[in-house]
């Protein structure tokens, strides 16, 4: 079974969100992404500045198995991006709501609000 933390959001696209205060968020992606996909091998992360779209592609998951999209939680705009990725992408799988973060967004509040709650997803992923 997935770890789902608490005190993280979430999308229905299987991205968590932290909020670290003063209109920042964390992103990365769930648990239960990564043992779907499987051992990742390469991670495309957005560049500093990137404006993002809640719900729209910004970047690229790849694994063993499979190539998969990354979507943006949240519309904003990208602070930092976790370039240790790109020679530790085993981070998503070993650690994925600690080490395995993927960048940092500025948005607004409201955001954070839209996002699912811990037994909101939870529910989401029991099939």
């Amino acid at each position: 079974m997935s770890k789902i933390p608490e005190t993280l959001r979430y999308s229905d696209t299987h991205e968590w969100v932290e909020d670290l205060g003063g209109g920042r968020y964390r992103v990365g992606i769930t648990d239960h992404a990564q043992e779907l996909l499987g051992d990742l091998v390469y991670v495309e992360v957005p560049d500093i500045g990137k404006a993002i779209h809640g719900g729209e592609v910004c970047g690229v998951l790849e694994s063993v198995k499979a190539a998969a999209d990354l979507y943006a939680p949240v519309n904003g705009t990208v602070m930092e991006r976790h370039d240790g990725l790109g020679d530790n992408p085993q981070w998503l799988n070993e650690d994925p709501y600690g080490q395995g973060w993927i960048m940092v967004v500025e948005a607004d509040a409201a955001a954070w609000a839209g996002l699912l709650d811990a037994a909101a997803y939870a529910k989401l992923t029991e099939s």
